[in-house]
């Protein structure tokens, strides 16, 4: 049995602009910051509730790092050049990101493992 398939509507590709696409976006998404009280109906979708405390939402960030960790090595494994390279700065600022809050985990509830004088940081 043969499946019918319909012809696709024939577009103009030159009359997409990529300029004035970006610039239509770039008004889009100001209009949306510069205006706080129109809120992006996307951002309610997830929330956090009000009383969860620090060490709980500096748990669950941290295990969220961790696993953007794992999923940019694995994909940076599956990629080659520029592409590989992009994937692996995306994993190395996870990681900074999850030894950041660790150490903020650390300040907030320390552990019997913690040394009680650590040395400076300086940056």
């Amino acid at each position: 049995m043969k499946k019918y398939t319909p012809d696709l509507p024939e577009t103009d590709t030159d009359s997409l602009d990529p300029v004035e696409l970006s610039q239509a976006t770039e008004r889009a998404v100001s209009a949306r910051l510069r205006n706080p009280n129109h809120a992006d109906p996307i951002s309610h979708i997830f929330t956090i509730l009000p009383n969860v405390d620090t060490p709980t939402l500096l748990s669950h960030a941290c295990e969220s790092l961790s696993q953007l960790n794992v999923l940019t090595t694995d994909l940076a494994r599956k990629l080659e050049g520029s592409n590989r390279s992009l994937a692996l700065a995306i994993q190395q600022l996870a990681v900074v990101g999850e030894l950041l809050v660790n150490r903020a985990l650390d300040n907030v509830d320390p552990t019997e493992e913690t040394p009680d004088t650590q040395p400076a940081t300086q940056h």
